[in-house]
């Protein structure tokens, strides 16, 4: 059984064998962004025994000291911040031995105009340290996502995006977007190195688990709705009855990881782009009752003539509701303003949903997938295994 499809049935993954004498790692990877959503599941899965590519060694790069929820995995923690060329030339240019890079990694700024500058400036930090130092490197994965197809936050409904379903063929949009910025930086800097192989991952909005991510969408829907079973009211939908009534397709973090290791170690995937969602298509209807169910709220849904909610409003008051639940219930500590990705939330459910196509990445031979209610609460399991929100 190939090692994406195992993972995509949900069988359990292998662990480590103690007794199993060390092995001279056959590949190094070097994860930019390993406490985001999708570097903290490339942190997990890379140094697994059965993971293509490997034996793996791992550094995994991070603004901030080593979580907690991070400390397990088998990774050489750098504290680096990449904004700066100064600390990222002193840090990353002393890895020798990285053979592939997987950027997973960037910053939110007020406007796009900035967004290109900031991410773009991190991103070739990090290949100019790098590339010219580690003479086996060959491979860099980069990772966008769908505002490749629709233009950033800022421009939502204000210009004219693709029709989806999205495929990896159209042609970029007449707006500023950091996407295209970082896509440009890659293609440069990889022409520099003889043999050094690039490819470009595109998901959707992400299933993950991560309280340092600046669009957990799945951790922000457990702190509202863990607020809501603490205040007794309904799980009110907050978001619009386009997003409630249409098809959306989410992408689960761990497949996202399985699709950047794939195309890091298959020729076929060498030097191109590639969506990456779970296969299967669902209506926020219909998961809203799964994540009323997970938290034992009884009355939910979406209401036909209560009005827009948006919970960047209903929340910005909640921080002391949020501090007597820590307090309660025994959670790590956390602050509302820290977890409760409240803007995104409010961008994802304000319309219709988008949905890609994932043929191109099956015709080159990445066939993962997962369930969608599944990947669901098996984040929500996540969250709660770290004592982020409580139990039932």
């Amino acid at each position: 059984m190939s090692w994406w499809w195992s993972g995509a049935i949900g069988a359990a993954k292998k662990k480590f064998d103690e007794d199993e004498p060390p092995r001279t790692p056959e590949s190094v990877a070097l994860i930019i962004g390993v406490t985001g959503i999708v570097g903290n599941s490339l942190a997990e899965i890379l140094p697994l025994p059965d993971t293509p590519g490997g034996r793996w060694k791992v550094y995994g790069v991070a603004r901030r000291p080593r979580p907690s929820w991070n400390a397990d995995y088998r990774i050489e923690y750098i504290r680096c911040d990449i904004t700066d060329p100064n600390d990222t030339r002193t840090k990353l240019s002393v890895l020798t031995d990285v053979t592939h890079i997987f950027y997973v990694s960037w910053t939110n700024r007020v406007t796009e105009t900035e967004n290109c500058k900031v991410n773009g400036e991190m991103l070739r930090n990090v290949l100019r340290a790098v590339i010219p130092n580690a003479p086996n490197l060959r491979h860099v994965t980069l990772q966008t996502g769908t505002k490749h197809y629709v233009g950033p936050f800022e421009l939502f409904g204000k210009i004219k995006s693709h029709e989806p379903p999205f495929t990896e063929d159209l042609p970029r949009l007449d707006a500023p977007n950091f996407y295209y910025v970082q896509e440009d930086i890659l293609f440069e800097e990889t022409r520099k190195k003889e043999g050094l192989s690039w490819s470009v991952h595109r998901p959707q909005v992400i299933f993950g688990f991560s309280p340092y991510n600046l669009m957990n969408l799945v951790g922000s829907l457990c702190v509202y709705a863990t607020i809501c079973k603490h205040e007794g009211v309904p799980l009110r939908f907050p978001g619009t009855k386009e997003a409630w009534e249409s098809y959306s397709v989410a992408s689960d973090a761990d497949l996202i990881a399985e699709q950047h290791i794939w195309a890091a170690v298959d020729p076929y995937a060498k030097n191109e782009a590639f969506n990456c969602s779970n296969g299967d298509v669902f209506k926020w209807k219909q998961l809203w009752k799964v994540l009323a169910e997970q938290f034992g709220i009884e009355e939910y849904g979406y209401e036909e003539n209560g009005g827009r909610l948006k919970l960047s409003e209903l929340m910005k008051d909640k921080g002391h509701v949020w501090d007597e639940i820590v307090s309660e219930k025994q959670l790590e500590a956390t602050k509302l303003e820290e977890i409760g990705e409240w803007w995104f939330v409010d961008i994802i459910l304000g319309g219709e949903g988008l949905v890609d196509s994932m043929n191109k990445a099956k015709e080159h031979g990445f066939v993962g997938f997962r369930n969608t209610k599944n990947s669901l609460i098996n984040w929500i399991d996540k969250t709660r295994a770290f004592n982020i929100v409580p139990e039932k």
